[in-house]
């Protein structure tokens, strides 16, 4: 028997001897790693057959393979081992954002996330691989959370325009910018839109825009209406007026109108202009003075048109019954003619001891004559003749005609209407 067999029969009847011979495995390498190996018999070589080596890998790898190695027979350990570095799930990109890291998504690697203009970070802003093989802190986010940007215009002031008490103002709408994506919704209005009528006074106009994300931007401003007024006009005495618009603004009118029996002087209409002063002048109310002192009786009736109404009483004498009649009618409804503007003309007589009267003024013979055969009108029976302020004969009666029908007839004429509308503000009425 040649004496390799029989080292190696002696080597397997005694496995002690091994223990002293030359290493049987090679040494075990772990990189990244170490291994804690022990022989049988405690012998001083680690890796003689029989030997046993617990792997373990360095804090932050895991061990890739069996955690224990035998040194078998045929000089070869029970298997391979390998220690690779720990790694994280890859991390998710945000939307509007991003992140960089250090060393990847292995263990220990620092993760930063960042967002884009307009994006704000929503969680942890830095995240690190633990040896868990999980990330720290909550993945982040970039969410809109910055209002869009709205800009107004500047304070609008404006007069109101002629004769009235609002303003016409106009403005270009606002427009919103988002700082993120770009995206807004329709400006949405508070209060009146450019181009309106603004009443006077202040006014709040407010804008506002909401993004994707319903962040809400908005801008204020103020609309100024101011209304040029002059100093308030009073009416005169014995008179009133009627005033457009609110009485005293910029390009009012206001007309002055006298009671029965007064003849209005000085400007019958006064404007208030830019500058803050009355066009005209201030007028008066002064009592009606009726000249009988005319040639003719169309000369008399011209001092009465678009002034006065004439109620004319003609009678053949002073003792007839209808026309005592009438003057007793008329006499308590003075008040009720005041306020119609009507003046009581009478021709008492025939010629040639006619004569005329108006009020306590006499009226010559031969101008009451003309003034009968100008408006035909009899000597010789009693008649009432009714005429409107254009001279125009609106109605005849040969008898005796009642306060109440004569103030029924002359309320129906168009003028009067008028003046029964303005009477009626004023306050002006008969007891």
């Amino acid at each position: 028997m040649g004496s390799g067999v029989l080292c190696l029969a002696l080597l397997l009847a005694c496995p002690g001897l091994a223990d002293t011979e030359t290493p049987w495995c090679s040494p075990v390498k772990v990189k990244y790693g170490y291994a804690n190996c022990r022989t049988p018999q405690g012998g001083y070589y680690k890796n003689v057959l029989g030997t046993r080596c617990d792997i373990r890998c360095q804090k932050g790898y895991e061990l890739h393979g069996p955690s224990q190695l035998i040194c078998q027979s045929n000089k070869r350990w029970s298997g391979k081992v390998l220690c690779k570095q720990k790694r994280c799930p890859t991390l998710s990109m945000p939307a509007n954002g991003g992140f960089k890291c250090l060393d990847g998504a292995y263990f220990g690697s620092r993760c930063e996330y960042y967002c884009s203009p307009g994006y704000q970070l929503k969680g942890d802003r830095t995240v690190t691989c633990m040896d868990n093989k999980v990330w720290s802190g909550r993945p982040a986010s970039c969410v809109d959370t910055e209002p869009p940007r709205i800009q107004c215009p500047s304070v609008k002031e404006k007069i109101a325009e002629p004769n009235k008490l609002t303003a016409r103002v106009f403005w270009d709408t606002p427009e919103g910018r988002d700082t993120a994506d770009g995206i807004l919704t329709d400006v949405i209005l508070k209060g009146l839109s450019s181009g309106s009528h603004f009443p006077e006074g202040d006014h709040k106009i407010h804008y506002t825009v909401y993004d994707r994300a319903e962040n809400k931007g908005t801008c204020k401003f103020l609309v100024k209406v101011r209304v040029r007024r002059c100093v308030k006009l009073n009416a005169p005495e014995n008179g009133y007026l009627k005033c457009s618009g609110d009485g005293n603004n910029y390009g009012a009118t206001c007309e002055f109108f006298c009671v029965g029996g007064y003849d209005l002087q000085g400007s019958p209409a006064r404007v208030c202009q830019y500058n803050l002063g009355w066009s005209g002048v201030e007028p008066t109310c002064t009592p009606m003075n009726i000249n009988v002192a005319v040639r003719s009786a169309a000369a008399l009736l011209d001092q009465f048109y678009e002034k006065r109404r004439l109620l004319i009483i003609s009678t053949p004498t002073a003792a007839n019954y209808f026309y005592r009649m009438q003057l007793g009618m008329l006499q308590p409804a003075q008040c009720g003619l005041d306020l119609r503007h009507v003046t009581v003309i009478e021709l008492v007589g025939v010629v040639p001891a006619l004569i005329g009267r108006i009020g306590v003024k006499i009226l010559p013979p031969p101008l009451a004559l003309q003034l009968r055969l100008l408006l035909r009108i009899s000597q010789n029976n009693f008649s009432l003749l009714v005429m409107d302020k254009h001279g125009m004969d609106k109605e005849r009666y040969p008898f005796p005609a009642t306060p109440a029908e004569l103030f029924t007839l002359i309320d129906t004429f168009p003028l009067r209407k008028e003046e029964m509308l303005l009477q009626a503000e004023v306050g002006q009425s008969c007891p």
